[in-house]
């Protein structure tokens, strides 16, 4: 094939611009980084046409990959990859990547600002004081965050920045459910996430989604959860039972939760979460920031590079049998 005849394609939502990726691409004979997306006009052409695919949250399962005439590489904007069928790729030597080692900084100062906001209800106070309330910072509980058991699911670089983070908070204890983790620290007492979640006040999830950790959150951990606690969830939607944590804060079994990743994103607008006080929202945004977007889109566009150069990705997810 013809060098100039690479077409890379960014499949559904992505960013403002894709000079980056083409400037890094250019040499290997793509033209520009075009979009497409499911049920758009043109999908199933470029589909036959793409020589690549830089996705982020738009699904490629079995059916589109069995549409794909002559790509080589799927790259994802991101970590986690359950969007992807991996096995149906392998089947057809497409190349998978991830991007991982960018945001770390972002994401864990993310959870970290969910879990302030939630532990002070900085949300409800900011709408009470603009309805013209005062004085209200007694009307419910609040609890201090020094000394606390602070439970980590998942033990990789962005739970350990996050660790870095709480540490001025001087946890009591140190619970870490993540069995694959090594090298833990030395106040770290690993744990199963029953017990994580029977013992600790405050809950980070930072596991990636795999068959093994979809809802791994359920109703028998919510259950076990102390009124006291704050779950935060900035890995992925599904590792919650999102029916299950609703139904434990409306009984008050925690004390409220901070979520960035959902089950199905966008959130419904009828979803329940929306309507509970104890809960702060944000829409997949912790991973953000101007210096994130240009990394992560700088590290997808060379995985491509490298596959284009006859080389496997750094970040190869799916390998085979060479």
């Amino acid at each position: 094939m013809s060098r100039s005849t690479r077409r890379v394609f960014v499949v559904g939502n992505g960013y403002q611009s894709y000079d980056t990726e083409g400037a890094i691409l250019a040499p290997f004979g793509v033209a520009g980084i075009e979009t497409t997306a499911p049920g758009e006009p043109g999908f199933a052409e470029a589909l036959a046409q793409a020589d690549a695919l830089l996705v982020r949250e738009a699904r490629i399962d079995r059916g589109v990959i069995e549409r794909l005439g002559r790509c080589r590489a799927i790259v994802r904007y991101g970590i986690g990859v359950d969007n992807v069928d991996l096995e149906a790729a392998r089947e057809r030597r497409i190349h998978v990547a991830n991007t991982p080692g960018y945001g770390i900084d972002e994401v864990s100062t993310h959870a970290l600002a969910l879990l302030l906001a939630v532990a002070r209800r900085i949300v409800p106070r900011d709408r009470h004081v603009r309805a013209g309330a005062w004085g209200v910072g007694q009307a419910e509980p609040m609890h201090s965050l020094t000394g606390r058991t602070l439970g980590l699911v998942g033990f990789g670089a962005i739970a350990r920045a996050f660790l870095a983070k709480m540490r001025p908070f001087a946890p009591r204890r140190l619970l870490v459910a993540d069995p694959y983790a090594a090298d833990l620290p030395a106040d770290a007492e690993r744990v199963d996430v029953g017990t994580l979640c029977r013992e600790a006040d405050l809950i980070s999830l930072h596991a990636p989604l795999t068959d093994e950790t979809r809802h791994l959150i359920g109703p028998a951990e919510l259950a076990s959860m102390r009124s006291t606690t704050i779950l935060v969830n900035t890995g992925r939607g599904g590792l919650i039972d999102e029916g299950a944590l609703v139904a434990a804060l409306r009984a008050g079994r925690l004390f409220g939760a901070g979520i960035d990743v959902f089950e199905r994103e966008p959130l419904a607008p009828d979803h329940p979460l929306r309507e509970l006080d104890a809960v702060v929202l944000s829409d997949h945004t912790a991973w953000y920031s101007e210096a994130s977007v240009r990394e992560l889109q700088q590290r997808a566009a060379q995985e491509v590079a490298r596959v284009f150069s006859g080389e496997p990705p750094r970040a190869w997810v799916n390998p085979w049998p060479t």
